[in-house]
């Protein structure tokens, strides 16, 4: 049986109805990691329509569950396995899964799933655009689909000698405490509202005495600034390698990790839980090392935003970060994560105008496709209150989030390469193979996954991730005919 014709621009075409239907189905994660003593916070996300009620079988004892929101708060003091069994119910019906909550030593047991300033704002960032855009996490969806972090970046606090009265000034108070630009009054009331939503908020900060765009750093303050995060609420650190350059001895593996081991340390003292991002540009192959340090994820390349900004350099970009992280998966899994950038698709900063991203339609599949493949982190660049029917479909549908998010934590890499063609596989924890076959040339081209380069044999049922349908089965191989700068995903299992 032969693979029949697949166009990705087609895909266009049915993104409506790809859209969640009215019946509840709970989403995300399976699994999730967190410290005993530790407050937990996780927002079941379900899709369906409103109103919907949540019930937990099994909830363990010291969390409790407020069934209109579906938010499961409280702490577990003992280690182990937490199993149990969510539902969620509306008018239209009901679902229900199997959940775990591991109370231990490793957090992030799943790709992190959010949002950043940085790619819609630079440093021009404040409390009412970190509110808004958590706001639309919720409104817009993403929410209901496993996305839960909103990181603010850098430009939070005091930018040593800056004559704007509101980032400026004595970046710390009489204490030796970070002092917040004017831009955030009161970071206590502003974390305390994105946990009201159910959702986790993240800050920023460098190991170096100025950060990447120059405001105050952590260097000689770094256990002091770790527990003023904590005490402000915050449940995730962006640490960034800016400005450390100036203190480091020189680029040896010893120097490049000395600043991350001790952060490490010092989070897990702390009485929350910091998921901990590593952001050091791939110096010194940390993804040889960020695990050692504490590290949940860690960026393997530059900035995919950064360079020149001309039309093709996002594509340049991403798939040199994308593509360049072949041969990185042996360490990659659950707790740590090669992280080759953000999502940059809808409304992103671009030339220094908000504008829609640059890439094609077939790109942002190629985009989307390769980082659920590769178990990246799903941090979103873009501006939530402006997602766009399309730019939805490709962030929340929840077949391509299953792939990312699958419990098994395999990172995919490359079965076959031919030219510009390449296929990827993925092993997922039910024993299926998600497959990304990817176009990079110029012309449309038909792709071959074959059986021996998958590591499979006999006859295997396919799914088109993108589409939502069983294609048929097939045996020996599958060929499609991929767009330029195009991809499809499949899961190939019995």
């Amino acid at each position: 049986m032969r693979f029949p014709r697949l166009l990705i621009p087609l895909l266009l075409s049915f993104a409506a109805s790809a859209q969640p239907g009215p019946k509840p189905r709970i989403n995300g994660p399976k699994v999730h990691g967190v410290r005993p003593g530790n407050p937990v916070l996780y927002r079941i996300p379900a899709t369906g329509e409103r109103p919907m009620t949540f019930s937990v079988r099994n909830l363990p004892a010291g969390l409790k569950l407020d069934p209109k929101t579906g938010i499961i708060s409280g702490a577990l003091r003992e280690r182990g396995e937490y199993r149990m069994t969510v539902e969620a119910r509306n008018k239209r019906g009901k679902a229900d899964r199997e959940f775990k909550i591991v109370a231990g030593d490793t957090l992030a047991l799943t790709p992190p799933m959010g949002w950043s300033t940085w790619y819609m704002a630079y440093a021009n960032i404040s409390d009412k655009l970190v509110r808004e855009q958590a706001d639309a996490m919720v409104s817009s969806g993403l929410a209901d689909h496993g996305y839960q972090y909103v990181n603010i970046d850098d430009g939070w606090n005091i930018k040593p000698g800056s004559d704007d009265p509101i980032v400026g000034g004595p970046p710390r108070d009489e204490n030796g405490n970070l002092r917040t630009s004017k831009n955030f009054p009161d970071m206590n009331a502003l974390t305390d509202y994105v946990h009201s939503k159910g959702l986790k908020i993240g800050i920023y900060i460098s190991p170096g005495p100025l950060t990447c765009a120059r405001f105050e750093g952590s260097y000689g303050h770094e256990e002091q600034d770790a527990r003023q995060f904590a005490r402000w609420g915050f449940d995730f650190l962006k640490y960034d390698w800016c400005g450390y350059s100036k203190v480091a001895k020189d680029k040896s593996v010893e120097e490049l990790k000395k600043p991350y081991v001790k952060m490490g340390a010092i989070l897990k003292t702390l009485d929350r839980d910091f998921v901990y991002n590593l952001c050091q540009y791939g110096m010194g192959n940390v993804w040889e090392w960020g695990r050692e340090t504490g590290g949940n994820f860690w960026r393997t390349f530059g900035d995919v935003g950064g360079g020149k900004h001309d039309d093709r350099a996002l594509w340049r970009n991403m798939t040199k970060m994308g593509f360049g992280q072949a041969g990185m998966e042996k360490y990659a899994g659950p707790g740590g994560w090669n992280d080759p950038d953000n999502l940059l698709i809808g409304h992103i900063l671009w030339q220094r105008q908000m504008v829609p991203t640059p890439l094609t339609s077939d790109e942002q599949y190629t985009y989307m496709s390769l980082w659920a493949v590769m178990a990246a982190p799903l941090v979103f660049g873009g501006d939530m209150t402006k997602l766009d029917e399309f730019t939805l479909s490709l962030l929340a549908n929840d077949e391509v989030i299953e792939i990312n998010q699958d419990v098994l934590g395999k990172q995919g890499a490359p079965a076959a390469k031919s030219g510009d063609q390449e296929v990827w596989v993925k092993d997922l924890e039910d024993g299926s193979k998600a497959v990304g076959l990817f176009n990079r040339g110029e012309a449309e081209t038909e792709i071959a996954a074959r059986w021996s380069d998958l590591g499979i044999r006999g006859r295997h049922k396919v799914r088109d991730l993108w589409r939502r349908k069983d294609i048929g089965s097939f045996e020996g191989e599958l060929k499609t005919k991929v767009a330029p700068h195009g991809a499809a995903l499949v899961k190939i299992g019995r």
